[in-house]
């Protein structure tokens, strides 16, 4: 297959999209470590992001107010992913764009340069590096040595997808050689859900323990949720428990809303949001009334 080399300059570009993606956490407010709510950024800076039963990853519509649409039939992760990199157009002040389907963010090499940099700006802007060092470092892993499922947990914790994670760990901030990351890449999300709950299952999983440093945790109907041993959750009848594993205790998501899971002095708020009736995809509405029983949008 012939490849053909940019025209521009991917290290000077990489580096333009990480300053970018520091002074818009800066400007919102929010440290340069933890993870984010990627709709509540957008939303602080003044930028519509709503769900639609679109067949495209995204849309980055320019205007007053300027919007997002994102594809609710894709992963819950890959929805986080595309509207970080709709955010990037916005932030770098390009037209409207419509990004199509493709197999796995960052998987292909953009030849267009804004492309790229919209790209680049949504792994450093949901995954900035010092706080890929911490989230390791914390739970005394390394990159280079962690397990397929401790990789996931960290997927996780910043909200993204594995694959997307180890592309970014690899090819946006070094810290994962190209071996390793071909080897873990290898492991498909089937077999991380069998390994880690001991059977098939299809639904999507979340993993989380004890070091998760974001207050919140997004989730969707029918998700899966392991969270640390001991967990207890409050509220009316959100999350219903499944049973107790090697790994932490595990429950389902079965309600839209917002519920308290604490485990001694641990606790995050789990926001639920709903998805279609016999539709194989999401919440549509906008995406600061996701949590809500009825969109008022609608």
């Amino acid at each position: 297959m012939r490849t053909t080399t940019p025209s521009f300059n991917r290290r000077a570009l990489a580096t333009q999209a990480m300053q970018a993606a520091a002074a818009t956490r800066a400007k919102a407010k929010l440290d340069q470590v933890g993870p984010i709510c990627i709709y509540g950024l957008c939303e602080t800076l003044g930028v519509a992001v709503r769900f639609n039963n679109i067949n495209m990853e995204g849309m980055y519509q320019r205007g007053i107010p300027p919007r997002i649409h994102l594809s609710a039939r894709r992963p819950l992760p890959r929805r986080a992913y595309n509207c970080a990199h709709e955010l990037g157009h916005h932030v770098f002040g390009h037209g409207s764009s419509i990004d199509e389907l493709r197999e796995d963010a960052k998987a292909q090499p953009w030849e267009d340069p804004k492309e790229f940099l919209a790209d680049t700006f949504a792994g450093f802007v949901l995954m900035p590096i010092i706080g890929l060092r911490r989230a390791f470092s914390v739970r005394g892993w390394t990159p280079e040595t962690v397990t397929p499922a401790q990789m996931f947990t960290i997927a996780c914790e910043f909200g993204v997808g594995y694959a997307t994670l180890l592309t970014h760990l690899s090819a946006g901030v070094n810290m994962l050689s190209r071996g390793r990351a071909a080897a873990l890449h290898r492991v498909t999300p089937k077999s991380l859900r069998m390994h880690i709950l001991g059977a098939l299952t299809p639904e999507p999983l979340i993993v989380t323990d004890r070091h998760r440093a974001a207050p919140t945790l997004d989730a969707e109907v029918k998700t899966l949720l392991l969270l640390p041993r001991g967990t207890e959750v409050a509220g009316d009848g959100g999350l219903a428990f499944e049973r107790d594993l090697e790994g932490g205790r595990l429950f389902r998501a079965v309600k839209p809303g917002i519920f308290q899971a604490a485990a001694g002095d641990w606790a995050v708020f789990v926001r639920i949001a709903p998805i279609q009736k016999n539709e194989p995809y999401g919440y549509i509405g906008l995406a600061q009334y996701r949590h809500l029983e009825e969109d008022p949008d609608e």
